[in-house]
């Protein structure tokens, strides 16, 4: 079970300014254990793209229009901060924009605690994203509407 929220970030104290961060939540699978009762590496990076997905809404309309079109993952940095463990608790995958160029952006993640009044940190991860044309199989340039939607969840 997932579900998606999109928040205003909550000024950590680390100089995003209140800027917009896109929140997802998911809940851990029992498949998602390795043999040490520990969230295997692949699957946290299965909640990556899932929060990703939601909040790019790439490949489907959202209020009858696209929101990004075509684009690959060129790039995944990992940091994994502690074991995330079997619980009913839902985590939180926090996702902002961290840099938007003319093909290609940058996200940053937190996988967190989600409402259990706890401020623990799972794992810290960025993508590169590139826009990409499918049918000509050739990096393409975002659009003036892709990165100004982007540039929404922009923390420098």
């Amino acid at each position: 079970m997932t579900e998606a929220a999109t928040d205003q970030h909550r000024g950590d104290g680390d100089g995003s300014g209140g800027r917009r961060t896109h929140h997802f939540r998911a809940y851990v699978r029992f498949a998602d254990l390795d043999p040490l009762n520990h969230v295997n590496n692949v699957r946290m990076l299965t909640y990556l793209e899932d929060a990703r997905l939601a909040f790019l809404h790439w490949d489907s309309r959202v209020d009858g229009e696209r929101r990004m079109g075509g684009l690959v993952v060129a790039r995944h940095e990992v940091d994994y901060v502690r074991p995330l463990q079997m619980r009913r608790e839902p985590i939180l995958v926090e996702t902002w924009v961290t840099d938007v160029r003319h093909s290609s952006f940058r996200l940053a993640y937190e996988v967190r605690d989600a409402d259990t009044g706890t401020d623990t940190v799972y794992l810290r991860a960025t993508s590169v994203m590139v826009g990409f044309n499918q049918r000509e199989q050739s990096i393409r340039r975002l659009n003036d509407e892709e990165r100004a939607f982007l540039r929404e969840y922009l923390h420098e």
